[in-house]
Protein backbone atom coordinates (compact mmCIF):
# COMPACT_ATOMS: atom_id res chain seq x y z
CA UNK A 1 0.00 0.00 0.00
CA UNK A 2 1.26 3.45 -1.29
CA UNK A 3 1.32 6.11 1.51
CA UNK A 4 2.72 9.23 0.96
CA UNK A 5 3.34 11.54 4.69
CA UNK A 6 3.77 15.01 4.43
CA UNK A 7 5.50 17.36 7.52
CA UNK A 8 7.42 20.57 7.64
CA UNK A 9 4.20 22.85 7.10
CA UNK A 10 4.07 25.66 10.11
CA UNK A 11 3.05 29.64 10.60
CA UNK A 12 5.92 31.69 9.21
CA UNK A 13 6.36 35.56 8.67
CA UNK A 14 6.70 36.64 5.02
CA UNK A 15 9.85 36.68 4.04
CA UNK A 16 10.72 32.83 6.07
CA UNK A 17 11.55 30.23 4.73
CA UNK A 18 9.80 26.35 5.39
CA UNK A 19 11.67 23.09 4.05
CA UNK A 20 8.69 20.81 3.73
CA UNK A 21 9.04 17.22 3.45
CA UNK A 22 7.16 13.83 1.31
CA UNK A 23 8.04 10.47 2.75
CA UNK A 24 6.99 7.74 0.83
CA UNK A 25 6.39 3.75 1.62
CA UNK A 26 5.05 1.07 -0.35
CA UNK A 27 7.16 1.28 -3.26
CA UNK A 28 10.01 2.93 -4.73
CA UNK A 29 9.82 5.84 -6.67
CA UNK A 30 13.26 6.06 -8.24
CA UNK A 31 12.60 6.77 -11.45
CA UNK A 32 9.04 8.52 -11.19
CA UNK A 33 8.10 12.07 -10.90
CA UNK A 34 7.12 13.38 -7.95
CA UNK A 35 5.05 16.95 -7.20
CA UNK A 36 4.12 19.66 -5.16
CA UNK A 37 0.60 21.15 -5.28
CA UNK A 38 -1.17 23.39 -3.43
CA UNK A 39 -5.05 24.20 -2.21
CA UNK A 40 -5.66 28.00 -0.45
CA UNK A 41 -8.68 28.45 0.80
CA UNK A 42 -11.85 28.98 -1.55
CA UNK A 43 -9.51 28.38 -4.27
CA UNK A 44 -8.76 25.09 -6.61
CA UNK A 45 -5.59 22.99 -6.03
CA UNK A 46 -2.75 24.16 -8.57
CA UNK A 47 0.60 22.89 -9.45
CA UNK A 48 3.71 23.85 -7.68
CA UNK A 49 6.52 22.23 -8.71
CA UNK A 50 7.77 18.44 -9.71
CA UNK A 51 10.94 17.14 -10.62
CA UNK A 52 11.36 14.22 -13.28
CA UNK A 53 12.72 11.80 -11.29
CA UNK A 54 12.99 11.24 -7.08
CA UNK A 55 16.79 10.20 -7.55
CA UNK A 56 16.96 13.50 -9.57
CA UNK A 57 16.45 15.18 -12.77
CA UNK A 58 14.85 18.21 -14.31
CA UNK A 59 12.55 20.36 -12.12
CA UNK A 60 9.56 22.31 -13.24
CA UNK A 61 7.75 25.39 -11.29
CA UNK A 62 4.61 27.62 -11.54
CA UNK A 63 5.77 30.53 -12.39
CA UNK A 64 4.65 32.25 -9.13
CA UNK A 65 7.36 30.15 -7.24
CA UNK A 66 10.14 30.35 -9.56
CA UNK A 67 12.98 31.30 -8.16
CA UNK A 68 11.56 30.69 -4.33
CA UNK A 69 10.82 27.51 -3.83
CA UNK A 70 13.21 24.77 -4.64
CA UNK A 71 12.03 20.62 -5.17
CA UNK A 72 14.29 17.88 -4.77
CA UNK A 73 14.67 14.42 -3.73
CA UNK A 74 16.40 11.82 -2.10
CA UNK A 75 16.34 8.17 -3.95
CA UNK A 76 18.39 6.52 -0.55
CA UNK A 77 15.03 8.10 1.70
CA UNK A 78 12.50 7.88 -0.56
CA UNK A 79 12.02 11.53 0.16
CA UNK A 80 10.71 14.78 -1.56
CA UNK A 81 11.33 17.88 -0.55
CA UNK A 82 10.43 21.46 -1.05
CA UNK A 83 12.44 24.03 0.15
CA UNK A 84 10.38 27.84 0.20
CA UNK A 85 12.46 30.90 0.92
CA UNK A 86 11.18 34.58 0.66
CA UNK A 87 7.44 33.06 1.44
CA UNK A 88 4.79 35.50 0.75
CA UNK A 89 1.47 35.64 2.18
CA UNK A 90 -0.15 34.30 -1.38
CA UNK A 91 1.50 31.31 -0.25
CA UNK A 92 -0.94 30.42 2.31
CA UNK A 93 -2.23 26.73 1.76
CA UNK A 94 -2.27 23.21 2.34
CA UNK A 95 0.80 21.71 0.30
CA UNK A 96 -0.10 17.84 -1.23
CA UNK A 97 3.01 15.82 -2.14
CA UNK A 98 1.59 13.47 -5.25
CA UNK A 99 3.01 10.47 -7.13
CA UNK A 100 1.97 8.60 -10.29
CA UNK A 101 1.31 4.94 -10.72
CA UNK A 102 3.30 4.79 -13.26
CA UNK A 103 6.31 7.58 -16.01
CA UNK A 104 4.29 10.73 -16.87
CA UNK A 105 4.96 13.55 -19.01
CA UNK A 106 2.27 16.06 -17.70
CA UNK A 107 4.06 17.09 -14.63
CA UNK A 108 1.50 19.66 -13.66
CA UNK A 109 -1.38 18.24 -14.18
CA UNK A 110 -2.91 16.55 -11.34
CA UNK A 111 -5.30 14.16 -13.33
CA UNK A 112 -1.67 11.87 -13.73
CA UNK A 113 -1.30 11.43 -9.93
CA UNK A 114 -2.71 8.39 -7.98
CA UNK A 115 -0.71 9.31 -4.85
CA UNK A 116 -1.93 11.55 -2.13
CA UNK A 117 -0.42 13.13 0.74
CA UNK A 118 -2.85 14.27 3.92
CA UNK A 119 -1.69 17.66 3.51
CA UNK A 120 0.56 19.95 5.48
CA UNK A 121 -0.24 23.67 6.27
CA UNK A 122 1.37 26.40 5.71
CA UNK A 123 0.88 30.17 6.60
CA UNK A 124 2.78 33.20 6.07
CA UNK A 125 2.02 36.07 7.70
CA UNK A 126 2.23 39.49 7.02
Amino acid sequence: QVQLVESGGGLVQAGGSLRLSCVASGRTFRNYPMAWFRQAPRKEREFVAAISRMSGGLTYYADSVKGRLTISGDNAKNTVYLQMNNLKPEDTAVYYCAAPRGVVTQYRSQDNYAYWGQGTQVTVSS
